[in-house]
This record gives structure tokens, sequence and C-alpha cells, in this order.
């Protein structure tokens, strides 16, 4: 009973240093008062001057590391003693540390280096923020020790040491400090595996029935990718001037693949078997197949005979790599082609400016909400932190309930009618101790129910607004780890930028013509991705940029469904912008964009311009006949719900944050699609500068054109 109560207790008061420890930007100074300070040692001093970690020294020594740790930097440094390293020699039959050879004491040593600086009160996410000098991320989790101590687990299985009394009577804590650096002792020496996605989807015995289909489908041979080893790092970095900033824009150091799955437990599996009325007499691989079935069915075998898959030899059990087979359009429903190591990581970065919400939303109007491509081509998972509106129990989440039930569902949505119910699948971030699901080329979670692309996810779910930053339509940013990269509550000097240095605050991306996938750019353009600030003029802080003859091509996410769509781009007019023609699957689409045109100039509304304040002072049938008015003139304010920086700074704040509607067509959902960006001026402001910042795609369910059914949501 006490030591029940220890727990809680030490747990709560963990929670309490995380809730008001530092969620700054990983470039900043831990707070000084969380460190026992050694003044004058660096990592390599604190290494060497200390007889316990003569085995740690040994292996960061041979791996040729030591220099390093000797100068100034900032790193931290998870410390096992000998007793760890000898441990973990035994349970790898190896005899003594003289055995390992260098490449192993290379992984040892740069799996417990992270080049940055993080205390224990810093450690709030699901992972550290930054990789370690093996380009990995470590896996963080707050736990008790056998003392009752409020520890952070790394990795699942060594742990932070809160303290310990050495043999000569020193005492050693969590976050020592030194010259250059945080000291974290831990208990074991900590492992991250080095098998791919598939691997560790097997060697987890409670979703033996998933990995089963994944190997009988073939989906597991589609995960295998992890390095596009032809691409060169080496080309030109890119000197460009966006608005007043001098900025330099780098090439990516590589391009990797990943992959994120949502991964259902067998235990759910047999749930639904009997709620769906499965046969489970031919085999669990078979009960699976004919519950996909009962969830395509109405997807892919509606229409007439000629059309309908399930009428095809495909579709059978005997066929379950065909592309149409219902088990594998349901395993590969279940795959992202992008790599996101943690639940954090779904959204975008979570800062204090927005209540320690993702940057860019406004959480007290809606829940922040991204889309990603999956595996099962032309479909999307929609996926929403859930901070408002409904929790499980179908009780209202407004106000100071929201953090009670703050997590992560899968085409999760709550609309005004019981006809747009849908609690989707909860995101589950951890597994069990004993299975790694942090892999070389990818991760995977829990859901603790079905992930399908159903008719109700087709046709209500994903009935809505499409509204995706940029950053997040291509999955190459989010798997090599450029979305919210650097420090966005600091720049680097401008005006004479050194592309020779390492830039100290993060740097910026120009990306090579074929590194984007479906993304193609002329030898004349130059395509740069700006990296967050918190006042920029943009949603979740980042922007994207063209300069140069520009001509860019780019495939568009897929629709959830046929019909009628309308595609926005959400931007910001300055006068230094150029003027762009836009094209849709090569058509040209109305007269040309011009980006020095705000929506207070005679160009749009003039003395009609109502601007934020007036806006909200509307009724609501001002509102919707305002609205008719910008959708007349092919524009949308930005919506209310998305943040510049701090929480009272909506975009919509400004006259020149604003959509345009780019084009309103039909739109074959089982067909890629692609829209255009060429330069229309000559060499206006800083190059022809373009900028995008996000897309929309707006069903005409929502638009109601013509003024037919309900206003669209000003959020």
């Amino acid at each position: 009973m006490n030591i029940n109560k220890n727990i809680k207790v030490a747990l709560m008061a963990l929670a309490a240093f995380m809730a008001t420890g530092s969620m700054t930007s990983c470039s900043d100074e831990p707070d000084s008062q969380y460190f026992y300070t050694f003044t004058g040692e660096m990592l390599s001093d604190y290494i060497s001057n200390r007889e316990q970690y003569s085995e740690f020294k040994y292996i960061v020594e041979k791996a040729d590391l030591m220099d390093l740790l000797s100068t100034y930097g900032r790193y931290t440094c998870f410390l096992p003693d000998n007793k760890a390293v000898d441990e973990y020699l035994q349970s790898k039959g190896i005899p003594c540390v003289d055995s390992l050879s260098v490449a192993d004491c290379d992984t040892i040593a740069r799996t417990h280096l992270v080049q940055n600086m993080y205390s224990t009160f810093e450690m709030v996410l699901d992972f550290l923020p930054t990789y370690n000098l093996q380009g990995r991320y470590l896996a963080t989790k707050p736990i008790v020790d056998e003392n009752g101590n409020a520890v952070i687990q790394i990795e699942g299985n060594a742990h932070i040491i809160f303290s310990d009394t050495l043999p000569d009577g020193q005492i050693i804590h969590q976050n020592d400090s030194v010259e250059n650096g945080i000291v974290q002792p831990v208990n074991k020496v900590i492992e991250k595996s080095n098998c791919y996605i598939a691997d560790i989807l097997r060697d987890n015995k409670n979703i033996k029935l998933f990995y089963e289909a994944l190997v009988a489908t073939g989906v597991r041979n589609e995960i295998e990718l992890i390095e596009d080893v032809t691409y060169s790092k080496n080309q030109p970095k890119y000197k460009y001037r966006s608005h007043t900033h001098s900025e330099v824009g780098w090439v990516p150091e590589k391009k990797k693949y990943g992959f994120t799955a949502f991964v259902e437990p067998d235990s759910v599996y047999r749930a639904k078997f009997e709620e769906y009325g499965v046969d489970t007499s031919k085999g669990d691989l078979y009960a699976l197949y004919d519950l996909a079935c009962k969830l395509y069915d109405p997807v892919y075998g509606s229409g007439d005979d000629l059309h309908r898959d399930d009428l095809k030899e495909g579709w059978k059990f005997e066929n379950l790599t065909d592309s149409i087979n219902p088990l594998k359009r349901f395993i590969r429903y279940h795959i992202m082609n992008r790599y996101v190591p943690g639940t954090n990581k779904l959204t975008s970065m979570e800062i204090p400016e927005h209540g320690k919400y993702p940057f860019g939303f406004d959480a007290t109007l809606v829940n922040p909400t991204e889309w990603y491509y999956t595996l099962l081509p032309h479909t999307m998972l929609k996926v929403s932190m859930l901070t408002m509106n409904k929790d499980e129990q179908g009780r209202d989440c407004r106000g100071d309930d929201r953090d009670k039930v703050k997590g992560f569902f899968l085409n999760r949505r709550y609309g005004e009618t019981s006809d747009y119910q849908f609690r989707g699948a909860y995101i589950i971030k951890d597994v069990e101790d004993e299975y790694e699901n942090d892999a070389l080329n990818g991760h995977y979670f829990y859901v603790d129910d079905l992930v399908a692309f159903t008719t109700d996810v087709r046709d209500k779910v994903q009935n809505m607004r499409i509204r995706m930053d940029f950053s997040t339509v291509f999955p190459e940013v989010m798997t090599n780890d450029m979305r919210d990269e650097g420090n966005y509550l600091g720049d680097d000097p401008d005006n004479t930028p050194d592309e020779s240095n390492e830039p100290k605050n993060g740097k910026n991306r120009y990306f090579p013509d074929g590194y984007l996938d479906g993304v193609t750019v002329n030898n004349d353009g130059h395509l740069v991705l700006r990296r967050p600030h918190l006042y920029y003029w943009s949603w979740q802080g980042d922007e994207w940029n063209l300069f140069g003859d520009y001509d860019m091509t780019f495939r568009i996410p897929p629709v959830p469904f046929s019909g009628e769509w309308q595609f926005r781009l959400g931007f910001c007019s300055i006068p230094t912008r150029g003027v762009m023609q836009v094209y849709f699957d090569g058509k040209p689409q109305g007269i040309p964009l011009d980006m020095t045109k705000d929506l207070n100039t005679d160009m749009y509304l003039g003395d009609r311009y109502k601007n934020y304040d007036a806006y909200m002072k509307m009724t609501d049938e001002e509102k919707a006949e305002y609205q008719k008015v910008l959708k007349n003139l092919g524009a949308y304010d930005d919506g209310r719900s998305q943040l510049i920086g701090q929480k009272d700074h909506p975009l919509g704040n400004a006259s020149g944050m604003y959509r345009r509607i780019l084009c309103q067509t039909d739109v074959d959902c089982t067909k890629d699609h692609y829209i255009r960006f060429r330069v229309a001026s000559d060499g206006k402001g800083n190059n022809n500068e373009f900028m995008f910042d996000f897309f929309e795609m707006v069903p005409k369910s929502v638009y109601a054109v013509d003024g037919e059914g309900a206003m669209e949501d000003d959020l």
C-alpha cells in the first residue's frame, strides 16, 4: 500500500516538474538550477577521471571519439558504468571489452551521445528531439525506479540513475553538468535495433496475425527500402533572398526512406471476428481475409459488373498478392510512406506559445489535424490530436477537460448530427518493454480499433476540407527530419550568410530536382523550404519558396472520392514577390496569381475589406455574405484556427495572408493528378519569388458552390 502511494507521489512529482520544466527549443540552454556543476571538466575529462567508467572510456577511445568530447560543443552523454558494460558483454557472449571491434565500439559510443543538451526535465516527449550520433531517436518514458525515484527510461530498458555513491565516496547525480554538455548516468547499455521495420513486427508475438498477413500479401517487400544510395549531397548550396532575408538553402544530407505502421494487436482482431461474424473455421489468415472482404466489398465491389473488383480473380483468397485483393488493401492502408518516430511527430511541434499544442493550431477551436498518404494507392489517413469536441464516452471536452483526454486518433470525426459521430482508432504510443517498435527504416504504433478505408471513412469522415501544410505533402521532408527543423525562436545573421559554416539555429533546405517524389522542377527554378520561425507570416511557421524562371509540377494528394473539388493555395502576399500561372493536369486555370496583391487592394476588396476585428463583430448572415463576396473574387480569408506565432495571433489578422482558389474541377479519385506552377513575371522582386504555404482540397459539399447549402466554417 505504501509502495504504491510512493510510486504515485513520485510520478506526480515528475509530471509536475515536466509540466513546469522547459519546453523551449532544444537549442536553448537548459535551466542551470537543474544541474550539478563540475566546473572545468569536459565530457572527455568526466569519463576519464572516474574509474567506474573506464570500460566506456575504452569504447569511446577505440571509436576515435574522445577528441570530439574534449572540444567545446553541446552534448548529452548517457553514461553506463563498468557494471552495466559487463552485463551487456555477458548478454552478448563477449568475454571482455577488449574483444569489441572498432565497429562495435563506434555503434555503442554513438548510441549514447546526442549533440544537444537535455536535462531530465526537458525529456517530456516520447523521444529526444535530436538524433543521437548514430542518427537515431532515443525513446524516453517517465517511470519509477526500484528506490521509488521518478526517473526517465531510455529505449524501454535502461533508465537514468537518480543518484549513486561511488566507491571513493563521491556522489553522482542525473543532470551532471560539464563544460561542453550534460551527463546522464544510466544503469544499462542502451541498445537500438538495427533491424528493418518488418523484422521488429515479426518479433512481436502480440501482432502475429498482422505480420502473417503482411508476408502473405507481399506488402513486406514494399517496406524494405532504407536509403537511396545513388543520391549525392555534394551539390551546390543555393543563396537567395526571401522578402528582406538573405539566406542559404542547404541540400539534404541523405535521402532516406521510411514507413510508419498502425497495427491492431491480435486481441483486437479476435474481438472483431466475433463482432462481424467472420468465418474462423479456415484459420486466422482466412478469417482476416474474410473481415477485409466485409470492410472493402462496399468500397470496391459496387458498380456495374465490369467495374466490380469482387468479381475478379484478384479478389480471391488464393490471390492475396494481387493489388485489388481486399486483404492486401487492408494491410496497405495501415502503413504510411514516411517515418514518424513518436506520436508528437504526428503533428507539428508543440510550443509553449500555443499552450503546448502544435505550432500553427488554436486548439481551443479545432483538434489539430494532419493528413498522410498510405501504401494503398489514392488514400490518406486523417490523424487528429484530440483536444476538444467529444471524448470516448461522448462527453463534451471543451474547456479545462481537454488535457484529460488528449491523445491521437485515426479517422476520427464528430459533427453536428449523429451521422458524423466516428470515434476512430486510438493510437497507443508504447508497446511492451520486451519489444522494439522503432527500426532503421520505420516505426509502428498499436491501435485499439480497426483501421480501414471504409465507405464511412470515405464518404463521411473524409468528406471535409482537407488542409495540409506543404511540409506534410512531401513524405521525404518528415522521413529525413526536415520538418520543424531548427530553433524557431532564433535566427542566424543574414545579409552576408556564410554557407561554409553550419548554422547555429538550423538549416533552410534547397531541394534539387528529383529529391521529392512526384515533383519536377526545371533547371532554371530553385525550390526552397524555409525552416519554422515563430513570427513568420505562415502556417506552422515554415514556408516554401520558388525562385528564378521556375516551372514546377507536383502530384497533389489523393481525394477520397470522385466528384467536383476545389483546390486552394494558402500564402502571404508581399511586394517583393512575383506572378505565376496555375495549371491542373496540364490545362491553364484562370488568370495568373499575383503575389504582390493583398485583400485590401483595389484588385480584390478595396473598401469592402473587413479586418479581423470587424469580421468578428459580424452576424452569421453578414459573415456568409462577406464570404460570398470573397469567393466570387476567387479568395478566402485564412482560418481563424490557424496561428502565426502566439495563441492570440491568427493568420486572418493580416490582409496579405489569404487563400486563393487555384481551380475548381471534376476529379477522378482513382488517378494521379498534378498542379503546375509556372513563372509569369519577369525578374520581379526577389528573382520572381513565389511562396506556397499550405494546400486545401475542398469537396463541393463543403464549399457550397453558387450559394447552395450551409456556409463553410471559417476555421
